[in-house]
């Protein structure tokens, strides 16, 4: 079988080791170098280039569901932690009763050992589902639901995983903890967050001065969504400014720089690009928020 690998940053490290395994039960094995932002970020044109009969993406779980013209395997790659370690996060949720717990798919494995610490220390937990993520319990970057859809009631949301990438997606006015399972570290949160709000509130005022509008159309096979890229087209051109869609797999800065005529650029890919605006060093707004910024213009011109 012509398999293809292909692992996040952290885990290229073992690449090598697993296609020995592979190469030793008598499969052609091939190594993807491409970045790799989630799930949804498939090494497609080196799967149709090399004629694989089997694509093995790891560190992330099932998350494309449409068909493909080769096999898809997910290896979620989980991570055993000491689940004793959140005994550091009893004194910052001191004083909150009714906890969300969420995590990534590394430790979904352990969600409910984590349940039942924190209920034997006198909490109530509750563990929701994203629309996204595969897993009760399952945060993305570009799904925090699994800890907003059952937060009506609850005092705290704590989330356990290292870095922030995906806690700081978390959309909630609830105190947000942050909690690294080998370190034992326990921080809120919620200061970052709002700083992220405030540069996407400042984002919408940038924009406003706009007329030039690129609309950002990724390839990648979870993020591909045409539809979304020509509605915004027709909706900035139908409030009389110009719009035209810009089509890649990855979106790069310097490349998007050359052309100096457009003024803002509008994302339908990965959510979370939008926050990167100071890298893009224009303004970048989600198509989903597009809505919102046309009303925000049409009432900023009336005054």
């Amino acid at each position: 079988m012509r398999i293809l690998l292909q692992f996040p940053e952290g885990l290229k490290k073992n690449a090598l080791s697993r296609a020995q395994e592979l190469e030793k039960e008598g499969h052609e094995v091939f190594l993807s170098s491409s970045s790799c932002y989630g799930a949804c970020d498939l090494p497609m044109e080196e799967a149709v280039a090399l004629k694989i009969d089997k694509l093995i993406h790891y560190g992330h779980a099932q998350f494309i569901q449409k068909e493909l013209p080769f096999k898809v395997e997910y290896n979620e790659v989980p991570i055993a932690i000491d689940v004793q370690k959140l005994q550091s996060a009893l004194s910052p949720l001191e004083g909150y009763k009714t906890i969300v717990l969420a995590t990534t798919v590394q430790h979904i494995p352990q969600l409910e050992e984590m349940k039942s610490f924190l209920e034997k220390n006198g909490k109530e937990i509750l563990i929701g589902k994203g629309k996204l993520a595969q897993y009760p319990g399952q945060v993305l970057g570009c799904d925090g639901e699994a800890a907003v859809s059952v937060s009506l009631g609850a005092d705290a949301i704590l989330y356990v995983g290292d870095g922030k990438f995906h806690p700081t997606g978390i959309k909630s006015s609830l105190p947000i903890f942050s909690l690294n399972p080998y370190s034992g570290e326990c921080v809120q949160i919620n200061d970052e967050i709002e700083k992220i709000k405030k540069r996407r509130q400042g984002t919408f005022l940038r924009a406003l001065s706009c007329t030039n509008f690129a609309i950002l159309l990724s390839t990648k096979p979870g993020q591909f969504a045409p539809n979304s890229a020509k509605e915004a087209k027709k909706k900035l051109e139908g409030a009389g400014l110009t719009a035209q869609i810009l089509i890649s797999n990855e979106f790069n800065p310097l490349s998007i720089a050359n052309f100096p005529q457009f003024e803002c650029y509008i994302n339908t890919a990965c959510p979370r690009l939008a926050e990167d605006t100071e890298m893009f060093a224009k303004p970048i707004l989600n198509a989903s928020d597009l809505g919102e910024f046309l009303e925000l213009r049409k009432d900023s011109r009336r005054r």
